[in-house]
């Protein structure tokens, strides 16, 4: 059986996931498809827009709340310097990746994928270690009211919101990780989101991953 996973690391298989198929979809591109090159800055893009605001609410609600509870303060630090790198990283690529939109050229969808792929290095050093020292630590507090409030805190946000967001994280998603996101938010209530309040990331994010 698959091991369990906590919701952010189902949030983190979404990000990798994501990476993996901009690099893979950059090293095949036409030189002059502009259409392609426009759909996969849009694909880029939500997902900096998804792990930008997953990075401010923990930011906002996780982080503090563990200090208060007791949580090493220079972990914490180290968190939030990791953050930042991934910002203004992520910032980078978007640049880079507008770039590319609108010249569709060989030579800038190189440097989009070269940016990618660094981008990718900082991302990936921050959800390791996230995963691997953090979590850990985190166990004996999440049962705490305190840190369940900030988790319902979190949570708050338009609907449409939450449905781009489901739309997002449950496109390709592997069986074991839906298996996992299922233990935290009933089925139906992903797919209504995802379906009815989600359809943006469908109209124009998904046709990306089809090609």
């Amino acid at each position: 059986m698959a091991e369990q996973l906590t919701m952010n690391r189902v949030i983190h298989a979404a990000v990798r996931r994501d990476l993996t198929r901009l690099d893979a979809a950059l090293g095949a591109v036409a030189d002059g498809d502009t259409a392609r090159a426009q759909q996969l800055q849009r694909a880029y893009a939500a997902l900096h827009e998804q792990l930008s605001h997953h990075h401010r609410q923990e930011d906002t609600y996780i982080f503090p709340t563990l200090e208060r509870l007791g949580l090493d303060p220079t972990l914490v630090a180290e968190m939030d310097s990791e953050h930042h790198k991934m910002a203004e990283a992520l910032d980078e690529t978007a640049t880079v990746m507008r770039r590319y939109a609108a010249s569709a050229s060989a030579a800038d969808a190189g440097s989009a994928l070269a940016s990618v792929r660094s981008t990718t290095q900082v991302v990936e050093r921050h959800l390791a270690h996230e995963e691997a020292e953090l979590e850990p630590l985190m166990e004996p507090y999440l049962e705490d009211p305190t840190f369940k409030q900030a988790e319902k805190d979190l949570r708050k946000g338009p609907v449409t919101q939450s449905g781009v967001f489901f739309a997002w994280l449950t496109d390709g998603m592997e069986p074991h990780v839906e298996s996992s996101l299922k233990s935290y938010v009933p089925g139906p209530v992903v797919l209504v989101l995802s379906k009815v309040f989600g359809r943006r990331y469908y109209r124009e994010v998904a046709p990306a991953w089809k090609v």
